[in-house]
């Protein structure tokens, strides 16, 4: 009984979610302040709907309802029950179910921290996502439906697949969805300027905080995936470009770029147009992943069973939101400034900050591009009959450096270069010792590292300036503030620890891979291999209990 008052719950979240969609944008095409307020009960009675229908999978799992379906192919009576729990989302459907709890609960949250908003704006944003949560909770019901039943009811289920039964699997899927959903705020805050016909900073204000949220939890639940990846044997280690590997890290690029280009509209005043785009593409490239992983046109580690009817769903849907935005941007895009001050106000210096951002939002989204060639440039090929062609980490690898090595360059004098117009020499004498510094480093690293060759000497001379600059736009800041002002916001401190992040993860890399070793040898039981003065021995294969 349970399961089919989940499903009922699945089916009046989706007729909420209807009404949520179509009478807020309705009011506030109309005017009408009663259509415009069901807005908000309804994104709250969508997510509650959503989270009985996880709660009651969840307790199928935890009880060992092995009259589910889902439920019997994903568990058995052995399985520890912090994994019964996980694998609440271990296989598609269930993750799928997250997806959607996860996409209402971000509407709910906008519902309740936009009071200060003006109601067409709130209207217009939580309608857009009932759009969104419509899509996504038709899919699960006809393709997806995780309460079906398996009658009669299996004795034992088949257990979780083994390389899932692991603390990752915990923390890193929720992180990396939450970060996936995320940017359906900044998209639909985006669709609801366009909408409105008033394309200015206001919305990039609004925005904005939910976009560096997401944004933070897509890096966290990427960086716990490459920590996952990196001890799990098989796995290729803790950054191999697979195919769904890049489908996450497609958004987070374009995300990146969002961020940047958000702060020069909301500051300036430029790059609206941009800005718009961006906000578009990142929710479209996170469409996207949910195509490749979930419709088995890649063969990837990450991959759900290929299915056609569900690869068909997601991509009619990811034409649909990704067509109708541009369309809609190509109607109501801004133009540029009529009122001369204003034109006056944008406009900026090449040596300004403004350049700085331009020129980081061009690399990031090429960046992206270039890893959604790779991705997709295979599958094209095949599909048209052109043969099976693989592109492999050297591409990704040589190129995604070659892109980079500006940016990396470029990050220090961002914090310390000022709007509209600067002298190039300022930034430049403040960070003239830290770039000697880091040169030093670098020849240093060249001759005296045990594994001194020309990439190690430019990758710790890369992270070295990095943290450099950062330490000194820190103390450019601590100097430089007035008596009793606030030296460091919450703007400041989350732009300074990614940039050092940048640091940190450079030097990660130079050292994974200047001391890292790959070695393949075929050994018989008994045998042993030395590799760098250890002592490998092969036991044997055999059965070994779980945890």
């Amino acid at each position: 009984m349970l399961p089919e008052l989940g499903q009922v719950a699945l089916i009046l979240a989706a007729l909420v979610a209807t009404v949520q969609a179509v009478l807020p944008l309705a009011g506030a095409q109309r005017g009408s302040e009663a259509w415009m307020r069901v807005a908000r009960p309804a994104a709250w009675a969508v997510f509650a709907l959503c989270a009985c229908a996880f709660g009651l999978l969840a307790h199928a799992f935890m009880t060992q309802d092995f009259s589910v379906l889902y439920v019997a192919e994903n568990s058995n009576s052995l399985l520890p029950r912090v994994y019964r729990f996980t694998a609440v989302w271990g296989a598609h459907e269930g993750s799928l179910l997250l997806w959607v709890l996860m996409l209402s609960g971000w509407t709910a949250a906008v519902a309740l921290f936009s009071r200060s908003l003006p109601l067409p704006v709130v209207a217009r944003v939580i309608g857009v996502m009932g759009i969104v949560a419509v899509g996504f909770l038709l899919f699960t019901l006809l393709t997806s439906n995780p309460f079906e039943r398996l009658l009669p009811a299996a004795q034992e289920g088949r257990d979780l697949n083994p390389l899932l039964q692991d603390p990752g699997m915990v923390i890193h899927p929720p992180m990396l969805y939450m970060g996936y959903v995320g940017f359906a705020v900044a998209f639909a805050f985006a669709i609801a300027a366009l909408l409105d016909g008033r394309v200015d900073a206001r919305w990039v204000r609004w925005s904005r905080p939910w976009t560096n949220v997401a944004w933070a939890f897509l890096t966290v639940g990427i960086a716990l995936g490459s920590w996952w990846a990196y001890y799990e044997l098989g796995w290729g280690g803790w950054w191999f470009w697979d195919p769904v590997e890049n489908a996450s890290f497609m958004p987070w690029l374009v995300g990146a770029a969002l961020i940047h280009s958000q702060a020069v509209t909301e500051k300036r005043g430029s790059f609206r147009g941009w800005t718009l785009l961006l906000a578009i593409a990142a929710f479209s490239l996170s469409l996207l992943g949910t195509f490749l992983v979930r419709s088995g046109v890649v063969t990837s580690v990450h991959s759900f069973a290929a299915d056609p009817a569900r690869g068909l769903f997601i991509l009619a849907f990811l034409l649909l939101v990704v067509g109708g935005s541009l369309a809609l941007y190509a109607l109501r895009a801004p133009g540029d400034p009529e009122d001369g001050a204003e034109a006056r106000r944008q406009a900026f210096a090449g040596s300004s900050r403004e350049t700085l951002l331009l020129v980081n939002n061009l690399m990031l989204t090429a960046a992206c591009g270039m890893v959604l060639l790779g991705t997709m440039y295979p599958l094209l090929a095949d599909a048209l009959g052109l043969g099976k062609i693989s592109v492999g980490p050297p591409y990704f690898g040589l190129m995604f450096t070659l892109l980079m090595a500006p940016v990396v360059l470029l990050v220090p004098f961002g914090p310390l270069t000022r709007w509209q117009r600067e002298e190039a020499r300022r930034p430049l004498r403040m960070l003239a010792p830290w770039l000697a510094l880091a040169a030093v480093l670098g020849v240093v690293a060249f001759f005296a590292w045990p594994a001194g060759t020309l990439k190690t000497a430019l990758g710790l001379f890369a992270a070295a300036w990095v943290l450099g600059g950062t330490l000194r736009f820190v103390w450019q800041r601590l100097r430089a503030a007035p008596a009793g002002a606030r030296r460091f916001t919450a703007e400041i401190v989350g732009m300074t620890l990614a940039h050092a992040g940048i640091g940190v993860f450079v030097f990660g890399v130079l050292l994974v891979e200047s001391t890292g070793i790959e070695t393949d040898v075929a050994a018989r039981p008994g045998q042993s291999h030395e590799v760098r003065g250890y002592a490998c021995r092969c036991d044997g294969g055999g059965e070994r209990p779980g945890p």
